[in-house]
């Protein structure tokens, strides 16, 4: 398959713009979705949800990467590259298999499941055609050390993410839907290190790609979850009267 320059760099460019009016349109009213979704919503079972918005970020580099004719000819970075997507289609087999069956949250708005499919179903494309079609990583030791600083911070994201998305999930029973203060782990020092941990995630997988796609995700990443980190803090500190004062946001030490 040819590299489709065009639909690469507006897709690329929508991300970076819909990101910005995402944020703007956060400070001035948070998402309703989770703890602060409205009670005449329709909704989706939280499992179910999960599951429906994050599988087409899966499936859809694992069609362009099996499907016949969809990769380009032995190349000597295919190795770099196929490094790349996987890294990419690891955290969404994570989000579609093992965190959507783990999860003890509230149902999920039907209209946030179905914008969170358009959205992973676009991303997915778009990363994947990138990288399989359009991506030539040069054979020299600077891509190599960009590469695997990029991955390195890409696996302490992760991490950080999936042990704090444990974390809250052991502060409730099953079928509860209380909120309790989390502790251990990054929320000694920040009220959303789950947030924190997947930023810091995209944020390694941009630096490791070295892409304009990979920096509209994470760009958009930041203006879609950062807000909402802040948003939980300023929750946590109306629900708990003994909340810690020493906790950032979202950035420890820093906001």
């Amino acid at each position: 398959m040819e590299c489709r320059d065009a639909a690469v760099s507006g897709l690329s460019w929508t991300l970076i713009v819909v990101g910005g009016l995402y944020l703007w349109r956060q400070t001035r009213t948070g998402a309703r979705y989770g703890r602060y979704v409205e009670a005449n919503s329709r909704c989706c079972p939280a499992r179910l949800a999960w599951f429906l918005q994050e599988f087409p970020a899966f499936l859809l580099p694992l069609l362009l990467l099996l499907l016949p004719g969809q990769r380009d000819a032995e190349r000597r970075d295919d190795g770099r590259r196929l490094l790349l997507l996987g890294s990419f289609m690891l955290h969404y087999f994570h989000r579609s298999f093992i965190y959507a069956f783990l999860t003890r949250g509230r149902p999920v708005p039907l209209f946030i499941v179905l914008c969170s499919a358009i959205f992973c179903s676009l991303n997915g494309f778009l990363q994947a055609h990138y990288l399989l079609h359009c991506r030539r990583l040069e054979d020299t030791w600077l891509t190599d050390a960009h590469l695997a600083a990029g991955l390195l911070v890409f696996v302490v994201g992760m991490t950080i993410n999936i042990h704090s998305d444990h974390i809250l999930r052991s502060l409730r029973k099953p079928g509860e839907t209380v909120y309790r203060i989390p502790h251990g782990g990054l929320f000694e020092l920040v009220s959303g290190a789950n947030f924190f941990g997947e930023i810091v995630q995209w944020c390694g997988f941009a630096v490791a790609a070295g892409s304009l796609p990979a920096f509209a995700f994470f760009f958009f990443t930041v203006c879609s979850i950062g807000p909402r980190a802040y948003q939980h803090h300023r929750d946590y500190q109306r629900r708990f009267e003994d909340y810690p004062r020493c906790r950032k946001a979202l950035v420890p030490f820093i906001l």
